[in-house]
């Protein structure tokens, strides 16, 4: 694919190739999601849903939405939020519910991406629509769905508690407390989100991110509190 992609690139006159280069696109797309690199494969499956050509008809697109879609759901990682938005904010995306491989990929991504939290009978008819290699089990016990969707429920925990006892938390995840435990640990690991865990009460404790804005109304005040002390001691003087 490497050797495929230069000579892809290399081409000067791309509008009377534009069958080649497509084929060569959608068969990248492909082979990044059997190696399960879903955040990539989302991302190529979206750019080829955008395509302005008449190589490929409206449902041929509308196809390769649902697979950015689906790519995008089953993604994990620092870019995930990103893939999500990608497809998320694609005027097409209510139009997948016509399709009966992609019913509810709208939904789930929706509420992904907004950051609620999804119950496990949302995601029947998801796990149902998915390919062999995309239901594989993980070494830590789950499959990709389950950790994916585990990640991002914990995700959305964290935008709705500054803290939880892992009790309440493998509640709503729909795993015991230690599982849960090891979960976020993980996460924070990895920096998917800043948190702190206390074993003795069980709890874990999420920090609270600060905006652009928040964070500059704090540099502003900080400085103008030095600006006063230092107004003070030359007063004094």
């Amino acid at each position: 694919m490497t050797k495929a992609g230069g000579v892809v690139e290399s081409i000067t006159n791309p509008e009377q190739h534009m069958t080649l280069i497509l084929r060569y696109k959608s068969t990248y797309a492909r082979v990044l999601d059997c190696n399960r690199k879903f955040s990539q494969a989302a991302s190529r499956y979206h750019d080829l849903s955008q395509s302005a050509t008449d190589t490929i008809d409206a449902d041929d697109l509308l196809q390769m939405l649902g697979r950015a879609a689906t790519c995008a759901i089953l993604s994990s990682g620092p870019q995930r939020q990103r893939v999500l938005g990608l497809v998320y904010k694609d005027p097409r995306l209510s139009q997948l519910d016509s399709i009966t491989e992609f019913q509810g990929h709208s939904t789930i991504l929706k509420k992904m991406y907004t950051h609620q939290v999804l119950k496990k009978e949302e995601l029947v008819k998801f796990e149902a629509s998915l390919a062999e290699h995309q239901k594989a089990l993980m070494g830590d016990g789950l499959t990709i769905m389950e950790r994916a969707v585990l990640e991002h429920n914990m995700l959305a925990v964290s935008k709705l508690y500054s803290s939880i006892y892992f009790s309440e938390l493998g509640r709503i995840l729909g795993v015991g407390a230690f599982k849960a435990e090891k979960i976020a640990a993980n996460m924070i690991m990895s920096e998917v989100f800043g948190g702190t865990i206390d074993q003795v009460e069980g709890l874990l404790s999420f920090e609270t991110g600060q905006t652009e804005t928040e964070k500059w109304d704090k540099s502003i005040i900080s400085f103008c509190g030095e600006l006063n002390m230092i107004a003070e001691e030359i007063k004094s003087l």
